[in-house]
């Protein structure tokens, strides 16, 4: 089968889908399959063309560099000019979901939609999220399938789109961290806060909170690992309060997962107070790692709660209930279960049974012995 995921992003950059893409595509790979991404680079820094754990990788010009819309004109050319069996959209929320999606349909090729829906710093971007669902709901309403990563996200679509929920799938993103190297213990009083840098994500109310922590668990130290556009932000709030030697600000690669496996190893607590996540990767790899975690009480994280998987506050819980409810998460010295946790592996399979299904309803499919994909020439604009 000659498969074609299509993302704003991928690895080398760090975030949930990207990880996501890199997990699934290697294991379809490893299933036979033929893995194509096509993504955008709006820095001009990245190869236009590489081959990464058996997929091969097509980076097309996006713009503006300093904004996450991600125009990118390239991606309604490569796929009208490629040959695959079918198309799978990774995220919705950019401008290349709308023209990838546009040129899917003028080319009558079968399509999956996974929706990988997030937050957004910004009042504006929230605000026309309406707008920006009614735009894309003729364009979604052709997916063959499509695909939450929780039943709360595929709920919400469903009814944003107004697609009855019976077209929608319901794969969890899977979880998988190697094991803490050799001589890692956790450090009783070391709080990891982890997604990219944005408002949205709660960052800022940890580093609030910390002061009051600090009177109830006086060693208290915490770890944000992340990137992106509030770090300046963040970093002035902790010289503000005072926190330089308490607060660390340090992003991982994504291809040293083991630095990563340590670091939440090393974890008496994982948090993640984010105004809104569907089904958050970062949370999975700390449970993976069996880290207690703490999350606020809103969209899929409260699914998660619910499912017994972590603890929820609420979304408005201010700096002493904040304070007081990592307290008490520390001073527990919880040990979590070895809980029964979605894996990628799972999620592969899961994938290639809806690719499946979709093709075999498809009389016209030719699936080619060979699996070679036709790139449009490459080009940097």
């Amino acid at each position: 089968m000659r498969i074609l995921m299509v993302a704003a992003r991928c690895y080398p950059l760090i975030g949930g889908i990207e990880t996501h893409i890199q997990e699934v595509g290697a294991r379809l790979v490893a299933r036979g399959h033929s893995v194509d991404v096509l993504t955008t680079d709006p820095s001009g820094e990245l190869q236009v063309e590489e081959e990464m754990r058996g997929m091969r990788v097509r980076r097309v010009p996006a713009w503006p560099r300093e904004l996450d819309l991600y125009v990118a004109p390239g991606i309604y050319t490569a796929i009208r000019r490629g040959a695959w069996d079918l198309i799978h959209f990774q995220g919705y929320n950019t401008f290349v979901a709308p023209i990838g999606l546009l040129a899917a349909v003028r080319g009558d090729l079968p399509f999956i939609l996974t929706f990988h829906s997030g937050g957004h710093s910004s009042r504006l971007r929230n605000a026309v999220r309406g707008t920006q669902h009614a735009l894309l709901r003729p364009l979604v309403a052709r997916a063959a399938r499509m695909i939450g990563v929780s039943e709360f996200e595929a709920d919400f679509f469903s009814e944003r789109m107004g697609v009855p929920r019976e077209r929608f799938v319901v794969i969890p993103n899977g979880a998988a961290m190697p094991a803490g190297s050799p001589g890692i213990k956790v450090d009783p009083h070391l709080i990891v806060s982890g997604g990219r840098l944005e408002r949205y994500k709660g960052h800022h109310r940890v580093i609030g909170a910390l002061p009051e922590l600090i009177h109830r668990v006086p060693d208290v130290r915490l770890h944000i690992v992340g990137t992106g556009p509030y770090e300046g932000e963040l970093r002035r709030l902790v010289a503000t309060l005072g926190l330089e030697k308490r607060v660390t600000i340090e992003a991982i690669p994504g291809s040293e997962r083991q630095k990563m496996a340590d670091l939440l190893a090393s974890a008496a607590l994982f948090v993640l107070f984010s105004d809104y996540e569907a089904h958050p990767v970062a949370v999975m790899e700390a449970l993976s790692l069996r880290r207690p975690v703490l999350v606020s009480d809103t969209s899929g994280l409260r699914e998660l709660a619910a499912n017994g998987l972590c603890r929820a506050i609420p979304p408005d819980a201010g700096p002493k209930e904040l304070a007081a409810a990592m307290a008490e998460e520390l001073r527990a010295h919880r040990e979590v279960p070895d809980l029964a946790l979605p894996d990628w592996d799972a999620c592969a399979q899961a994938l290639n049974d809806v690719y499946c299904e979709v093709l075999s309803s498809r009389s016209t499919v030719r699936l080619p012995s060979g699996g070679v994909t036709s790139w449009p020439p490459a080009t940097r604009a």
